[in-house]
């Protein structure tokens, strides 16, 4: 058997601890004002105090009952609406050529959000409850350039129409052709009344 080599550090004894090195200890020192301590988790409150030996145990006198809180019946679940469904390629091409009407127009030119987003509701309300098939919504395309307050419209518009107060009036929406105002109109398909 070959005799450790002179480099290899031989372990400490048991029960010996080695003292930290000058550099290990700059490290340590450097780390250790590094640390954030951690948040500690409060304990929670004892109920009772602990009882000592030569203290009578007391009775405690009894809550009355409470009365049992009434049984909820769960509410049934409204039916979830269906996903948004783009305009099909045949729908879309119809409209465009004009050979199916859109029944209503709304333009939002020159409108505040708050001010676009009611009229948008109230437009779609209305159109659900006359019937309406298809409504163009024209947003603007808003300039593109350095002003990041240009064409919020054309971007919150089809966000709106996603969110749920809508999609009670929808079914879906999609870029129109350019002939209707390409980028800065949406088709939108009306969802039909239930009668």
């Amino acid at each position: 058997m070959k005799p450790p080599l002179a480099s290899q550090d031989p372990k400490p004894p048991r029960g010996r601890r080695r003292g930290l090195s000058e550099e290990d200890r700059a490290l340590w020192e450097t780390v250790a004002k590094q640390v954030k301590p951690l948040r500690k988790k409060p304990r929670p409150a004892k109920l009772h105090p602990p009882m000592s030996a030569s203290e009578p145990a007391m009775a405690k006198p009894s809550a009355p009952p409470r009365p049992a809180a009434p049984m909820q019946v769960p509410k049934p679940a409204k039916p979830a609406m269906p996903p948004l469904a783009p305009l099909g390629r045949r729908e879309r091409a119809r409209l465009s050529r004009g050979r199916n009407d859109i029944d209503a127009r709304l333009d939002l030119h020159g409108m505040t959000q708050h001010r676009a987003h009611q009229a948008l509701h109230l437009f779609l309300q209305r159109a659900h409850s006359e019937g309406f098939t298809f409504v163009l919504v024209i947003t603007g395309k808003g300039t593109v350039g350095n002003d990041s307050e240009r064409g919020v419209l054309r971007r919150q518009v089809p966000h709106w129409l996603s969110l749920p107060e809508f999609r009670p009036f929808i079914v879906g929406f999609e870029e129109a052709h350019i002939g209707h105002g390409g980028a800065g109109a949406l088709y939108v398909r009306i969802r039909r009344a239930r009668s």
